[in-house]
């Protein structure tokens, strides 16, 4: 979350607001929790890679949709 931070510091292209910033951060955490979970709670190895692309496929496709906004949603990034 520096990159943007520092980008807004020499450009306006960058435009991150502070509910931005709290939006990152929360996906951020909350991918690192689920994945800390998985790898305390699981056993497996291959479920463990399983579980791990499935949370990290999640992770992007919410970033992808908040940034671009792929799917039309009405959370959608303009």
């Amino acid at each position: 979350m520096f990159v943007p931070l520092i980008a807004m510091q020499f450009t306006s292209e960058v435009e991150w607001k502070i509910s931005d910033f709290l939006m990152m951060g929360s996906l951020l955490f909350g991918a690192a929790f689920l994945i800390e979970f998985v790898m305390r709670k699981v056993k497996s190895i291959k479920k463990r890679i399983i579980l791990f692309g499935i949370i990290l496929f999640t992770f992007f496709l919410i970033w992808i949709e908040l940034a671009v906004g792929i799917f039309g949603t009405s959370w959608a990034g303009s």
